[in-house]
């Protein structure tokens, strides 16, 4: 139950698509909408301690736990990670608050997933930007990126709501979600995410 990836910012995907198709990659899941549902109590204890537990609906619904994690071989990304499907966010989302446990972020992205060797490559389209996920074993994820010709690109250690807080705090933006109806007609530099 370990997660072990990097996250890249990269704005071109399509180039990134053509490469993995060129490596002979497989296409593991198809393009799909996420609405992603980060949940605390009250205390935000959960974000203090870099915990996460999220509710996320694609094309099924998956109740998700992350303890916090630290750098592995001085690039990757690794921690504790277990997700379970459940048949009814509504219903789970009603659990949760029982439980003391609060919606404190929506976030949606379309994300596309692919296998190239021992890894899989996610290309995830944020309302704010676009990134590449490569996730596996530790000592696959670094010889992976060179592949793909992505040695280069920014490397993003925050998570997605962390990233979005910058840019909040960065471009003084008043909402509270990170969806891309929020995110319409606006233009975020890289400098916003770094």
């Amino acid at each position: 139950m370990q997660e072990t990836e990097i996250k890249l910012y990269v704005p071109d995907l399509a180039a990134v698509e053509a490469r993995l198709r060129e490596l002979g990659a497989t296409l593991a899941h198809a393009r799909v909408f996420e609405k992603n549902v980060r949940y605390d109590d009250a205390a935000r204890s959960l974000t203090t301690a870099r915990r996460v537990l999220r509710l996320r609906q694609d094309d099924g619904v998956r109740l998700t736990f992350k303890d916090d994690g630290a750098a592995v071989d001085g690039g990757p990304y690794t921690r504790f990670e277990a997700e379970v499907s459940v048949g009814d966010f509504a219903t789970t989302e009603i659990i949760l608050g029982r439980l003391g446990y609060r919606p404190y972020l929506t976030y949606e992205k379309y994300r596309t997933t692919w296998a190239l060797g021992d890894v899989e490559v996610m290309l995830d389209e944020m309302p704010y930007g676009n990134f590449v996920e490569v996730e596996g074993e530790g000592s696959a994820i670094l010889p992976a990126v060179v592949l793909l010709g992505l040695g280069g690109a920014p490397r993003m250690t925050a998570s997605y709501g962390l990233l979005f807080d910058r840019v909040r705090e960065r471009l003084g933006l008043a909402f509270d979600d990170l969806t891309f109806a929020n995110f319409a007609g606006l233009t975020v530099p890289l400098a916003a995410l770094e």
